[in-house]
């Protein structure tokens, strides 16, 4: 992934629709992690999805932007983690389990659902 390029495309959307795609990655990580024991597009989609939050944190609510950062810090941990615990079925379903939490959770700060119920 060429970083910069990726970067300079991804903060011409807007806002609500960069929050969306930080939530649909993690999606995307809870079902892959789940499924796919020793799948490298997990490590892939967990540092999209650190580059993502670092990129869109600042133009939020305080309150989102500290929710991002703690989500982006275990984001981390995980992608630290994941060459070992991807191994492990129970570790697989851990992170999935976590990654399908946090989906939620952004994209409850996107505001796309109120918008697609109006």
């Amino acid at each position: 992934m060429n970083v910069r390029n990726r970067r300079e495309r991804f903060v011409q959307y807007p806002l609500a629709t960069r929050i969306g795609s930080i939530a649909a990655d993690l999606a995307r990580v809870a079902s892959s992690a789940r499924h796919n024991p020793v799948n490298p597009i997990v490590d892939k989609m967990l540092t999209e999805s650190l580059y993502f939050i670092e990129w869109t944190a600042a133009e939020t609510e305080p309150e989102v932007a500290t929710e991002l950062v703690d989500i982006q810090r275990m984001i981390a941990l995980w992608r630290k983690a994941w060459p070992e615990a991807q191994k492990y079925p129970a570790q697989r379903t851990l992170l999935s389990v976590q990654a399908k939490k946090w989906s939620d959770q952004i994209l409850g700060y996107s505001g796309l659902l109120e918008e697609a119920e109006s």
